[in-house]
């Protein structure tokens, strides 16, 4: 019995010392830290890789600030950008050549944006962006609404309507309207008065009223305020930076308030276009009827059209 105890205990010492020293694992080995997978590999060894990495510095772009300008006061920053090698690899490999409209980019955001910048009015978008807003100021010309909305819905673009409190209060479906067919809804004042002529407490109600009455029927607060006729003092737009409100202006004018004619709206606009045109329009007939060819035009001219929004943001 004692010998087949030591039996046991002989074979069972051999099985451990066998596993002890698997040479398939040696327990003192260390492993390099870094692995390449052999797709990662053959990537970075393809001369197309290697081509898209040696000419990503040409396109890339470094952000710019936002900044006050000493005539156009508030400008937008905007968004640098920084090829993504791996990305751009992807979309040409299959093709394999480079091909510069299939990079892919990297937004890299700037370090100063509009809300870092103290009270300034807004006349224009960034002067490199190629956008175009166009501004509705609504106090009157209602019954030119209907036909504006759906120039706008069958043209796809997005607007900025800058509406009065006092014409909201009486226009609730058409306010509802705007904001369920996408478009940005602004303050115009509560019932178009001289701002530059108003004291404090009354610039501060004449917002305030408006956004009032605004939030009741959409359910947001306006973040933009345009002075009624553009009137404005250092005052105004310090009130509406403290409401966390931008002020906005614009930097071309439809003058359709002089019923021009279709054409001469058009001349005058599309002779004043710039990459982050402002375009001040109100509910007439020579918007409604001009409106689809003033949108073909300018869209022929490789211009974006889009919302307030859209145009002052920082992306490209």
């Amino acid at each position: 019995m004692y010998n087949y105890r030591n039996y046991i205990h002989v074979i069972v010492f051999v099985i451990i010392v066998m596993v002890s020293f698997n040479i398939e694992h040696n327990p003192f080995q260390v492993e390099s830290q870094a692995t390449f997978s052999p797709v990662e590999v053959a990537k970075g060894e393809d001369p197309l890789y290697q081509e898209i990495e040696e000419k990503s510095e040409r396109y890339n772009e470094e952000p710019e600030d936002a900044y006050i300008d000493r005539v156009w006061k508030k400008i937008p920053g905007r968004n640098g950008r920084q090829v993504d090698i791996a990305a751009s690899y992807e979309r040409m490999k299959k093709a394999g050549e480079f091909d510069e409209d299939l990079l892919v980019y990297q937004p890299i955001p700037p370090k100063v944006s509009l809300n870092d910048l103290g009270p300034a009015p807004i006349y224009r978008g960034h002067p490199d962006k190629q956008m175009v807003s166009f501004l509705i100021n609504v106090s009157w010309g209602t019954e030119y609404i209907p036909d504006i909305l759906n120039t706008l819905k069958e043209q796809k673009v997005k607007a900025t309507f800058f509406i009065e409190g006092k014409w909201a209060k009486e226009n609730v479906e058409y306010v509802k309207m705007i904001k369920e067919q996408g478009h940005t809804i602004g303050n115009h004042a509560y019932n178009h008065p001289d701002m530059a002529r108003l004291g404090r407490a009354e610039i501060e109600k004449q917002i305030k009223d408006t956004n009032e009455v605004l939030h009741a029927i959409t359910g947001e607060d306006p973040k933009w305020f345009a002075p009624p006729s553009g009137s404005y003092s250092d005052e105004v737009v310090k009130v509406a930076d403290e409401l966390h409100m931008n002020t906005i202006l614009w930097s071309v004018d439809t003058i359709d308030w002089k019923n021009p004619t279709v054409d001469v709206m058009m001349n005058r606009v599309i002779g004043k276009l710039h990459p982050g045109a402002t375009i001040l329009m109100h509910p007439t007939a020579s918007v409604a009827k001009g409106l689809p060819s003033l949108i073909t035009e300018i869209k022929a001219r490789d211009y974006k059209i889009g919302s307030i929004d859209k145009l002052l943001s920082e992306t490209r």
